[in-house]
């Protein structure tokens, strides 16, 4: 199964100008010109309405560097030909920011996180809300040097943090997460459910790495324990950025092999059942799908498709 789209956060269209993070003069004169993507301590920026020929949608509201926030984090994303983009990242807890009071806004602007507007943004700005979200919240989780304790500092752009007493940098880190449709070779996926999830949401199935494991065998193990069947042909299909808080999904399809039987561990999920495509077509609101920002629904949609 191919892809018929890239999966909404993987949209990504910019430069991110790697080369120039290290270069503090360069960093000084652009922020000077940059278009400043301002997060929230809530993880939320401001949005707009935006018509297009596809009807409307959403566009990120992005600010002068003069009206970022006082006193945070200046993160520099990259450029798009002559646009030179910064991320303005509040890293103080949401109810210290509730006491500082709300901000004034321009008519039509509102505020809004990753997961609610990340599939109506445009390449670009998908892009640089996605690695704005995933730098928070690794600045967020890594304000001490590991090997000593002391508070590090931001340096290269925002994309390194460096020890002051030992020298040592520090890079942000990605977590990655095997997510896959297991289907029966015909007309049939298993679909899972947390409970935490509304009435209704089911998804596919889905679990972290391990430390030394290999993606294909992540797909085969988290199957297993999750529903107890054995698996096949396991094909990568796409990926997708999930900074929630610094993840990278691996979107796979596999096979059934041998006994269908799902064993359920409710310790890891509430329930997980076989359905056909027509159950998922006709469920009128009852069976609800993930997200569309999400590759579970890239997944999913595009295993209807091909049916």
């Amino acid at each position: 199964m191919k892809p018929s789209a890239p999966p909404a956060l993987s949209r990504s269209s910019y430069d991110r100008a790697v080369e120039r993070r290290t270069d503090e003069q360069w960093l000084a004169a652009a922020w000077e010109r940059a278009r400043v993507l301002v997060v929230g301590a809530d993880g939320t920026a401001d949005v707009r309405a935006v018509d297009g020929p596809g009807g409307s949608s959403v566009g990120l509201d992005l600010r002068q560097p003069a009206d970022a926030p006082e006193g945070s984090l200046r993160v520099f994303l990259g450029v798009d030909g002559d646009a030179v983009y910064f991320a303005a990242l509040d890293l103080s807890e949401p109810e210290d920011a509730d006491r500082r009071g709300a901000e004034t806004r321009s008519p039509g602007v509102s505020r809004a996180g990753l997961r609610a507007v990340g599939a109506e943004l445009d390449d670009v700005g998908s892009g640089l809300f996605v690695s704005a979200i995933a730098l928070r919240n690794w600045h967020l989780r890594h304000p001490r040097c590991p090997r000593c304790g002391t508070p590090t500092e931001a340096v290269q752009g925002g994309w390194v943090r460096e020890c002051p007493a030992d020298g040592s940098l520090h890079f942000p880190r990605t977590d990655p997460a095997a997510i896959m449709l297991i289907h029966d070779g015909d007309d049939r996926c298993v679909l899972g459910r947390q409970a935490v999830w509304p009435s209704g949401r089911y998804s596919i199935l889905a679990g972290f790495v391990d430390p030394g494991e290999s993606a294909e065998a992540a797909v085969a193990r988290e199957v297993g324990e999750e529903v107890g069947i054995a698996i096949t042909d396991i094909t990568y299909v796409a990926s997708q950025p999930w900074p929630f808080p610094a993840s990278i999904m691996l979107g796979f399809t596999a096979r059934v092999d041998g006994d269908p039987t799902l064993r359920v561990d409710h310790n890891e999920i509430e329930d997980a059942q076989w359905f056909t495509r027509a159950q998922l077509r006709e469920s009128k609101g009852t069976i609800l799908l993930p997200s569309p920002v999400s590759i579970a629904y890239r997944l999913i949609t595009d295993w209807l498709a091909d049916g």
